[in-house]
């Protein structure tokens, strides 16, 4: 039963990936933990080669379109993939299983995790919640500013190699803000950045965590059909409310995990 809500799961994940360009793989890591039930070490694994699989559809049927910017996707990408493929090699494999205690309280490597997840699952729907600002901010930057780029390739390298998310919602706004790019080429340039950075850090866990690949790639191939409906819905679909909406939706799931993890203790 179990399986089958997750795989239900990873049909809105998709849908959501093509009706908004991004978003969906932010619900990727509390299905894999809360419904399927893997630990959240696993689970940000997993996310990563979904989000990476699903991603790339969206970012080739964006490139067949001319809309996405294969130089600022690769001055972007150099440093995060390789900040994400240490992430995922060297940085969580050594955090410990037990961080620290504080009385009877015990912070643990799939507690810190989550909680983190949760933190980033806040700003993410802040970040949509206030998608019409962004927008408005889009035609006002007129340079190149590829110093900031790789900056902040390299830091959402990080984040994604931690928590397993595509990092959409950071990407997006620096594309827009320090590469000049329009808002619907930077949504189709972030997905191809998401796909090739996700995919590198998903290499960096096969060498660590056995993997169950009978469930990813069913899981993962049902997430890509629904990035095929979600672009097909997004033609009646206005964005914009949608976008928020969902953001607020996160919103609630955040807070919800970050009480759900401490009402543990």
């Amino acid at each position: 039963m179990e399986n089958i809500i997750g795989y239900m799961g990873a049909l809105i994940v998709g849908l959501t990936l093509g009706l908004l360009g991004g978003g969906g793989s932010i619900l990727t890591v509390p299905l894999l933990v809360y419904v399927i039930g893997i630990n959240p070490v696993t689970a940000t694994a997993y996310s990563l080669f979904v989000v990476g699989g699903t991603s790339l559809v969206g970012a080739i049927r964006n490139m067949t379109k001319g809309m996405v910017d294969v130089k600022v996707a690769v001055v972007f990408a150099i440093p995060a993939l390789l900040a994400v493929y240490l992430t995922r090699r060297f940085l969580v494999p050594a955090i410990p299983p037990e961080i620290f205690h504080i009385g009877g309280f015990v912070m643990t490597k799939d507690l810190a995790i989550m909680l983190f997840f949760a933190v980033i699952m806040v700003l993410a729907s802040i970040s949509m919640i206030k998608v019409g600002k962004s927008e408005e901010q889009a035609e006002k930057k007129v340079k190149l500013q590829i110093p900031f780029i790789v900056l902040e390739g390299a830091v959402v390298g990080v984040l994604t190699g931690i928590v397993g998310a595509g990092g959409g919602f950071l990407v997006i706004p620096a594309l827009v803000l320090f590469a000049n790019l329009p808002m619907k080429k930077a949504v189709a340039t972030s997905l191809l950045i998401i796909a090739a950075k996700s995919l590198i850090g998903f290499i960096g866990d096969v060498q660590n965590l056995a993997i169950g690949w009978t469930f990813l790639l069913t899981f993962t191939a049902i997430s890509v059909a629904g990035i095929f409906l979600g672009i097909y819905l997004n033609r009646f679909i206005d964005e914009k409310p949608l976008k928020k909406a969902f953001g607020w939706f996160v919103l609630v799931m955040g807070v919800f995990i970050i009480g759900k993890e401490l009402l543990k203790f």
